[in-house]
């Protein structure tokens, strides 16, 4: 079992109603994809894309971003354009390329079967993460899916995890949230909820980081599933 915590012998799961998810680097293996996206959009303007760039736009609403791009490379197109292409680029990649991490469809069929309220709460377009939810057959899996565009402001601000445990009428000390990359870990703790982080190949240069933020660290969700399917251990999900 791969799984740490600061406190040994602490319960993940003591005094949790709903379960939360971020999507992309947490439910799925997306992130990689975004550099190539940003690098050929720009390519059509001529420009070249910064290195580190991602690293100013992590936690960023889609609307967010793309407004930052508009006004950091004083674009000629509206926020709407930019969104659209955006959209029409990436989907390429989520319709042909990206998969759930492991375990993911067994992780949520247990949370269900023991009556945990789920939920997503992520910086991606409502387009895009409705087409690879449906890709998935994952909407029965969630009581609530809210994008970054629906609140204020995007992570590491709180407002897309709140919105969430709103809809699932439940309160935020009482959710626990899983995420890959640090401005969504620090939006769940800003929320005052429960973070584990899951490792992802986009984050493993600050792995440090994360895991110093994060109140658990998995390698998988399979490190969950293996403890599940261990009938005599009840010290994660007991509830």
């Amino acid at each position: 079992m791969a799984i740490t915590c600061p406190l040994e012998g602490d319960n993940m799961f003591k005094n949790i109603d709903a379960v939360l998810f971020d999507l992309d680097g947490t439910l799925v293996d997306s992130m990689w994809l975004w550099k190539s996206v940003d690098i050929e959009y720009l390519k059509k303007f001529d420009i070249e894309f910064p290195d580190d760039f991602q690293d100013d736009i992590e936690g960023m609403s889609f609307t967010e971003t793309a407004q930052y791009f508009k006004e950091h490379f004083n674009l000629p197109v509206d926020i709407d354009s930019i969104k659209e292409e955006w959209n029409i680029m990436a989907g390429e990649y989520y319709k042909h390329k990206v998969q759930l991490k492991e375990k993911v469809p067994e992780l949520l069929s247990y949370l269900i079967e023991n009556d945990y309220k789920t939920g997503i709460g992520t910086s991606n377009s409502k387009e895009l993460v409705n087409m690879i939810v449906d890709k998935f057959n994952l909407r029965g899996h969630f009581g609530s899916i809210r994008t970054s565009c629906e609140v204020n402001k995007g992570k590491p601000h709180p407002d897309i995890y709140l919105k969430v445990a709103e809809d699932l009428g439940v309160r935020p000390e009482n959710c626990l949230v899983f995420e890959d990359v640090p401005a969504g870990i620090m939006a769940a703790k800003n929320a005052g909820m429960k973070v584990c982080a899951i490792y992802d190949d986009f984050s493993k240069k600050i792995i440090d980081e994360i895991k110093e933020l994060a109140d658990y660290y998995i390698e998988s969700f399979n490190d969950i599933i293996e403890i599940v399917e261990d009938d005599n251990d009840e010290t994660v999900f007991a509830n």
